[in-house]
């Protein structure tokens, strides 16, 4: 009752193909798994019959045995009422005789009975050894499969997440990278390209007004502090 040979039970070859080509090995051992269960439904089914069996020959040995002992005081009562006068010794003897037959038949049914009680208590105790073994077995292997399948899981999204990486293109990416650092300083240089036309386009006339506002700015000032010494003075003679 091996796990891997219930995973196998197709053709050597099918079984080789099934592995090479890695299918389901979860199913497949769910599959044996569901094997094994109707296996020991089986098995506790005959573990039935075969106790049912050891069942009755204990029960035949006991009326075997039961029938020996009636049948010896049978016998023996015959004898005594022989000897009391209450039947003849030819019919006694006859009757006794015939009783005593009869254990003998009985003594050979509770001996057969016996035998037979007895194997089939040991084929019993056999059978309820492999059934709990194979209890054990199948609860070992259904934790087995617990672990198998969370390590399937795992390993699945590992794979993917591998194969994502692995069909990254480094070149690709720092290709796209360099074109993006390429476009970012062209456009710098264009913006600065504008800057300096719009320096360059001013004309003659502009530079004069500038000029000429700067010195206005400069006279504006001088008259301001002309007109505070003014006000300065006139405010002296009154003091």
């Amino acid at each position: 009752m091996n796990l891997f040979k219930r995973l196998f039970k197709l053709s050597s070859a099918e079984a080789h193909s099934a592995v090479d080509k890695l299918e389901d090995p979860i199913k497949m051992s769910e599959q044996a798994i569901r094997d094994l269960k109707t296996d020991l439904d089986n098995s506790l089914q005959s573990l039935a019959e075969i106790k049912a069996i050891a069942i009755r020959s204990r029960r035949e040995f006991e009326n075997a045995s039961a029938d020996v002992e009636d049948y010896k005081r049978k016998a023996m009562r015959l004898l005594q009422k022989a000897s009391v006068g209450e039947l003849s010794q030819e019919e006694a003897d006859k009757l006794a005789s015939g009783a005593l037959e009869k254990q003998n038949q009985s003594q050979q049914v509770a001996e057969r009975s016996q035998v037979e009680k007895d194997k089939y208590d040991r084929l019993s105790a056999d059978l309820e050894y492999k059934i709990q073994e194979l209890k054990g077995q199948i609860s070992q292997w259904e934790n087995e499969l617990k672990t198998l399948k969370a390590r399937a899981k795992v390993s699945t999204a590992t794979k993917k997440i591998n194969r994502q990486m692995a069909q990254v293109d480094s070149s690709s990416t720092i290709s796209t990278l360099e074109k993006m650092r390429s476009k970012v300083e062209e456009e710098e240089a264009l913006a600065e390209s504008y800057g300096d036309m719009i320096q360059s386009s001013r004309s003659l006339d502009d530079d004069i007004n500038q000029a000429l506002n700067k010195s206005g700015g400069s006279n504006a000032l001088a008259e301001l502090k002309a007109q505070m010494a003014d006000q300065s003075s006139e405010k002296k003679p009154g003091v």
